[in-house]
């Protein structure tokens, strides 16, 4: 629960330093509503390391842009974190892959044009055995009006702590413009 408060306090300063920010960007506006699917894939850090080589899967995002420079965000979708053979098996066992469907909220920043720094927070269910996992994950990416292409860092909190550096690369539309 520590680390959950850690994790709202730091999103709520980054929301107030990103609200002051000047910058513009030109891929939302106000009342701006869009939605991309997106591809994804990772390579696993600490303790998932050593059961996992690489990640993939597929996230739905909705994005709210509130003004030319910020942005709300909504993900969720589905992580496979592949399993690679367990050295402790002769007959070529492999460790389980790990499925994590991940909700997040979050934030983008364009910092500059089509440029931004994403923030997001959140759960991710670990379904092979009904765990929850507090998500903390910041990003940097570009975004255009059809694509918007990411790097991460996330980080998955509780009991044993491991993360992912990840790339997604997603299409996006519009679903509606208040101009």
């Amino acid at each position: 629960m520590k680390n959950l408060s850690k994790l709202i306090a730091v999103a709520f300063v980054a929301s107030a330093l990103f609200f002051t920010t000047t910058a513009k960007a030109q891929t939302s506006g106000n009342n701006d509503l869009r939605f991309g699917i997106g591809l994804e894939t990772g390579i696993p850090t600490g303790v998932e390391n050593d059961k996992s080589s690489f990640e993939v899967g597929g996230t739905a995002r909705l994005q709210y842009g509130t003004s030319a420079n910020f942005a709300w965000t909504l993900t969720s979708g589905f992580y496979d974190f592949v399993g690679k053979s367990n050295p402790n098996f002769t007959d070529g066992t492999d460790y389980a892959s790990l499925h994590i469907l991940p909700v997040k909220i979050g934030i983008k920043d364009f910092f500059s044009q089509n440029v931004y720094f994403g923030l997001e927070g959140g759960a991710g269910f670990i379904l092979n055995n009904g765990n929850v996992k507090i998500i903390g994950a910041p990003a940097l990416g570009y975004a255009s009006k059809t694509w918007d292409v990411g790097v991460r860092y996330e980080n998955y909190f509780g009991t044993t702590n491991y993360g992912l550096v990840g790339l997604r690369i997603a299409y996006a539309f519009p679903l509606s413009s208040k101009k």
